[in-house]
């Protein structure tokens, strides 16, 4: 008896420490030889950036001279939500020549939060409880129709 009671013990140990182990996800630009850190300005071109580096994750909206590589790993422990563990951005600027002029990192730390506006558009009418949507309907009858065939009349002449 203690015999399996010591095996279901080591069985349950084994399978709950599957579930406090978090489980990583890479998202993003994953680097296989150049980190995008290593780029030069002043010696590194537009085109020897998409050689080494690859496409890059996103480009400015408001500026077409700048690039970036943006890569994300997230843990994740058993159903609990994702949490972003490391966050990296490298910005490549290029000037009008196609020459980089800078290469800016960022991390985590850099990102801002952006609080949306929690106003919502007013609809005409009001708003129902769950109980009056639930129960609104009891002891509503139908009444009858005014232009409905009299009794014993099915073809509705007089």
């Amino acid at each position: 008896m203690a015999r399996r009671v010591i095996l279901a013990s080591i069985a349950l140990a084994a399978l709950t420490t599957a579930c406090i182990s978090p489980m990583q996800d890479f998202h993003g630009y994953t680097s296989d030889d150049v980190q995008p850190a290593e780029i030069q300005p002043g010696t590194d071109t537009r085109s020897s950036v998409l050689a080494q580096l690859g496409s890059p994750s996103t480009e400015s909206l408001f500026d077409e001279n700048t690039w970036y590589y943006i890569s994300t790993q997230r843990e994740r422990v058993a159903f609990l939500r994702p949490r972003t563990s490391q966050r990296t951005i490298t910005a490549v600027v290029f000037d009008d020549d196609n020459q980089v002029t800078d290469v800016l990192a960022y991390d985590e730390t850099d990102g801002q939060v952006i609080s949306y506006a929690s106003k919502e558009t007013p609809t005409r009418g009001r708003e129902l409880s769950i109980l009056e949507q639930l129960f609104g309907n009891i002891g509503a009858v139908a009444l009858p129709r005014t232009d409905a065939a009299p009794p014993g009349n099915p073809t509705g002449r007089r």
